[in-house]
């Protein structure tokens, strides 16, 4: 299946970037106009807007209110990967032995550890949830059960934030869960059965392949752009091909990509699934640690049907190893709740009790702020450096939140070889394989960029370029 081409609004974006990297305009130089773009190219003013707001997202432009948009001095001259194009046909997911791999080396304290997903733990956030731990640990209803749906203040606080991505719910439509992984867990297991078929972004979050391979079900990957998100029109194709039980997108700052979709692709997208009864798991992990304020809504915002369950924690957020989650999952709530307590009963009662009155003491949102401010710094840090070390006609993605980055090497460049390498000189990545189901993406790796960049970071993204340009030789 051949993907149609993208929106008129990317394709006006992807333009102006060519024009930028090729040097037609220079760091500093003014742009054209909204007014003369839509004269000059025949098209609505919303579209050239559509333009320049993706060309602000990805780094590349400025803007000066009243005066126009500018070429950023430090713009990176990186071309971003295209669109992915996956084979879409189900299929098992072959990639669970170099997953395990990748994941028990990242634990391994003496790497500089880019292949991981893990956040900076060393922000407000950790620090003040850990006296909270130790304070929640001198009673006694921390060794209590909190059988689900969960702690009932956590759900509380969990409701009133979901206010802030659009979600009109209360506690008692929220379970806790053993972190977001369990909470997509049983949103598999709610929606569908052994043998059943599940659309998902391509390239995806390895765990979430994981998890459909673990419950005996196909994957049917679906094309999808690093700028706009996953292709609408492959989607519904594939639909009307397939006998699809339900669809798992992160549309906010999604692992690998860093994509966050705009809200007229979310409510398409949405739409497309109600139409045809296709339940959709939302992943909205990264929602909190999208650069650009206000917070993006959340699909689950507009589903008025009960058929978006949304899955979250507070893994990327605050910390991995509180192990908080929630699953918000409309007409499957009770299906979730269920299945929760058979699967572990109930998760454990100190970090949501901790994580409860941190939510509760208000110091949350200031944490945020300085947490995007310190990502988004630390992702163009990461841009500059493979800029300047890694073998030419890499391409890498300019993520709208988050702490991970995907980077195309040149064709010859094998991922996997690479990682070994790289492993064996002290440097963790996570190859491209990890991300589909048929281990496709062979050369590219997913980067971590959450750490500060000291000397160590840096001489060994320096390293990890060196070797890519050896291969790319």
């Amino acid at each position: 299946m051949t993907p149609p081409e993208l929106p008129l609004y990317a394709r006006v974006a992807e333009s102006l970037a060519r024009d930028i990297r090729e040097g037609l305009y220079a760091p500093s130089d003014r742009l054209p106009s909204v007014r003369e773009l839509t004269r000059r190219l025949g098209v609505s003013t919303s579209t050239v807007v559509e333009a320049f707001g993706q060309l602000l997202d990805r780094g590349l432009v400025v803007s000066r209110p009243q005066v126009g948009f500018f070429v950023r001095p430090d713009a990176s001259v990186l071309d971003t990967p295209a669109m992915s194009k996956p084979r879409v046909v189900p299929t098992t997911v072959s990639t669970s032995e170099i997953a395990m791999e990748v994941v028990q080396a990242t634990a391994e304290p003496e790497l500089v550890a880019f292949g991981s997903a893990l956040p900076n733990v060393e922000l407000e956030a950790p620090r003040a949830v850990r006296r909270l731990l130790a304070q929640a640990a001198r009673g006694t209803k921390a060794l209590e059960y909190e059988t689900p749906p969960g702690h009932r203040e956590l759900r509380v606080q969990i409701a009133r934030r979901a206010r802030g991505a659009g979600c009109d719910v209360s506690a008692d439509d929220i379970v806790i869960t053993s972190g977001c992984q369990e909470a997509v867990m049983l949103s598999l297991r709610a929606i569908s059965n052994p043998g059943d078929t599940i659309a998902v972004e391509s390239p995806t979050f390895y765990g979430t392949l994981q998890a459909i391979e673990s419950l005996g079900l196909r994957v049917l990957e679906i094309p999808t752009h690093p700028e706009t998100g996953i292709h609408l029109e492959s989607l519904e194709m594939a639909i009307e091909q397939f006998p699809i039980k339900g669809c798992i997108v992160t549309p906010a700052a999604s692992n690998p990509l860093g994509t966050t979709m705009s809200d007229e692709r979310k409510i398409a997208l949405l739409e497309i699934l109600e139409s045809r009864d296709v339940p959709l798991i939302e992943d909205d992990i990264h929602g909190d640690l999208v650069f650009a304020s206000p917070r993006p809504r959340a699909i689950k915002s507009w589903d008025t049907k009960g058929q978006v369950l949304l899955c979250s924690s507070v893994s990327k957020s605050i910390a991995p190893g509180l192990r908080v989650g929630w699953s918000i999952a409309g007409r499957f709530a009770a299906r979730v709740n269920y299945l929760k307590l058979v699967s572990s009963m109930a998760s454990a009662t100190l970090p949501q009790m901790a994580v409860a009155d941190y939510l509760l003491g208000g110091s949350y949102d200031r944490h945020l702020r300085a947490a995007k401010t310190f990502y988004a710094q630390s992702r163009d840090a990461l841009i500059d450096l493979v800029s300047r070390h890694f073998p030419r006609d890499t391409k890498v993605t300019r993520p709208s939140g988050g702490f991970v980055a995907w980077v195309e090497l040149p064709r010859e460049v094998d991922a996997l070889g690479l990682y070994r390498r790289a492993l064996a000189g002290g440097v963790s990545v996570a190859p491209g394989p990890l991300f589909s189901a048929r281990a496709k993406y062979r050369n590219f790796l997913r980067l971590n960029y959450a750490n500060p960049w000291d000397d160590r970071a840096r001489q060994a993204i320096q390293r990890l370029g060196a070797l890519a340009s050896e291969v790319a030789c």
